[in-house]
């Protein structure tokens, strides 16, 4: 709640509550007015005066697997905002209710956990957002990712960090004549040319290239640099498919030291089907 209020403020946008309720010994109209008191209770209890961003709770009695995503895109939601609890041996086996809203999302999702690098003040609301990373492969999914990044960093005057990681080092041979381009050079190059020209003007960058195993790669860039933020684009229905072992973002996802944003294309709510003259609807 603290993150999306913080985004919900910086960005005058609307926050929507939603909550997936499970069975309940209260009717379900007793139960859903009691859910909305709370949402309302602990959004106010935040402020000393009414919000100037508007809220609404959102009560649905159905699996939050399917639910999220398909109440995000009903709405036009921008983000989605939630918390992990963080089970990494489960996970890996079975995979977390987050994991599964990161693979199906029509939007963006940002995924936090309770241990974890706080950027948010939870009573004030005061925001410091120092340092933004985003691992970058130079694909249109890792591209958002830096979009989303550049906006959050421009928002709050954060550093930018861009990695890249290659793969470990064949030990290629040696070729005789000049000497090419390396292959830290070349992602190097690729990394500084992604930055637009304007958002240097306020943007302090800092740039990465290693090698290894991404996950790793990436987890131990968070911790040397005491990063507040990572981005990451994810590839549709290739991220998370292995499930046993798990993909990169999802080793991220259950090891970082601060909250992950995971960027994904935003996709319209569906159109709801026309109506027949006749027959079962």
């Amino acid at each position: 709640m603290r993150y999306a209020i913080a985004l919900a403020e910086a960005y005058g946008a609307k926050l929507f509550v939603l909550h997936c309720a499970q069975a309940q010994a209260l009717p379900a109209y007793a139960y859903r007015a009691s859910i909305e008191r709370h949402i309302e209770r602990s959004i106010l209890k935040r402020f000393t005066k009414p919000p100037l961003f508007d809220w609404e709770a959102v009560v649905v009695e159905e699996d939050p697997v399917t639910t999220i995503p398909r109440e995000a895109a009903s709405r036009s939601a921008d983000l989605i905002v939630m918390r992990s609890r963080r089970r990494p041996h489960a996970a890996a086996l079975l995979g977390s209710t987050a994991e599964s809203i990161c693979r199906t999302a029509p939007c963006p999702v940002l995924v936090t956990h309770p241990a974890e690098r706080v950027w948010v003040d939870g009573s004030s609301h005061r925001t410091s957002l120092r340092k933004v990373m985003v691992a970058h492969d130079f694909s249109d999914c890792s591209e958002l990712a830096f979009i989303n990044a550049l906006s959050l960093a421009q928002e709050y005057q954060s550093e930018l960090h861009l990695i890249h990681v290659l793969p470990p080092s064949s030990g290629g041979g040696f070729e005789a004549g000049p000497s090419p381009e390396s292959a830290f050079q070349q992602a190097a190059r690729r990394l500084d040319n992604s930055v637009p020209m304007e958002a240097r003007s306020w943007c302090e960058l800092k740039l990465a290239v290693r090698e290894g195993q991404p996950y790793r790669e990436i987890l131990t860039y968070a911790e040397e640099e005491e990063i507040d933020l990572i981005c990451m684009g994810v590839r549709g229905t290739g991220f998370g498919m292995k499930a046993l072992f798990g993909s990169n973002a999802d080793r991220v996802l259950r090891q970082a030291p601060c909250p992950v944003l995971i960027a994904r294309p935003l996709k319209p709510a569906p159109a709801p089907a026309p109506e027949s003259n006749g027959g079962p609807k």
